[in-house]
C-alpha cells in the first residue's frame, strides 16, 4: 500500500487544527453568550416578568371598619330676641304703704316675663324710671337729677320674675332739674297724703301704680 504524500499529510493536519480552532471558538462564543446574556440589553419594555406594582391613595377607615360612631353636629341655637311688650309685666314696688314723717319710701321695679320663650331686656338704670305724682301733679322723677346712668342687657327665661336689687329712694321733694344742687326744694305734704308710684323699665311702663301714703 503506497503511503500518502507530504502534501496529503499536511493538508489533513491543515483540516484538522481548523476544524479544531472552529470548534474552540464555538465553545467560546456559547459561554460568552451565557455569560453575557447580551439580548437583555436590547429587550422591550415586556421582557420582565413582573409587573410594576401601582401605587393607590390611603383611605381611612369608615365609622364601621372601626366600630367608632361618627360623632353627630352640635345643635345651633339662636341667641334669645328682645323682649316683647305683650310678654312683659312692669310692676312699681315699695317697701311699705304708710311712711311716718321723715322716713323715705324706697322704690323697686318688679319685671315679669310671660312669654313662652327667653329675651333680652336692657334694665340698667339708663332706662329705669320712676314719677311720683299727687292727682295730675307730677312731684318728682328719678331722672331729673341722676347721676352716671348706666346700661345693662340680662336674659329673662320664660316664667321667670326679678326684682330690682338696689331701691331708689325719694327724698320726700319736688324734683326739677334746675333744682337738683338745691338743698332746700319744696317737700311734699304729709299729714296722710296720697301718692302714687308709677315705674317703667327698657321702653315698658307698669300697668298700674302703687299708692302710698305720708304722714
Amino acid at each position: 500500500m503506497a503511503r500518502p504524500s507530504k502534501a496529503v499529510y499536511r493538508r489533513r493536519r491543515l483540516v484538522f487544527f481548523t476544524g479544531l480552532i472552529v470548534l474552540l471558538a464555538a465553545i467560546g462564543i456559547g459561554a460568552w453568550l451565557l455569560i453575557a446574556q447580551p439580548w437583555a440589553a436590547t429587550a422591550g419594555p415586556d421582557a420582565s416578568p413582573t409587573s410594576t406594582a401601582t401605587s393607590t391613595p390611603a383611605t381611612s377607615p369608615s365609622p364601621e371598619e372601626t366600630g367608632e360612631e361618627s360623632a353627630s353636629p352640635e345643635p345651633t341655637t339662636s341667641a334669645p330676641a328682645p323682649c316683647r311688650a305683650g310678654d312683659i309685666v312692669v310692676d312699681a314696688v315699695t317697701d311699705a304703704e304708710t311712711y311716718p314723717a321723715g322716713v323715705s319710701p324706697q322704690l323697686s321695679i318688679s319685671l315679669s316675663n310671660k312669654g313662652a320663650v327667653s329675651c333680652t331686656l336692657d334694665v340698667g338704670s339708663a332706662t329705669q324710671v320712676f314719677t311720683v305724682t299727687s292727682g295730675e301733679d307730677v312731684w318728682w322723677r328719678s331722672t331729673d337729677c341722676q347721676e352716671n346712668p348706666s346700661n345693662m342687657v340680662v336674659t329673662l327665661e320664660a316664667g321667670q320674675t326679678v326684682t330690682s336689687a338696689e331701691p331708689v329712694v325719694w327724698d320726700r321733694t319736688r324734683s326739677d332739674v334746675g333744682t337738683c344742687d338745691q338743698e332746700n326744694r319744696a317737700r311734699a305734704p304729709g299729714g296722710g297724703a296720697s301718692y302714687h308710684v308709677a315705674v317703667s323699665i327698657g321702653g315698658f311702663n307698669s300697668a298700674n301704680s302703687r299708692q302710698i301714703l305720708l304722714y
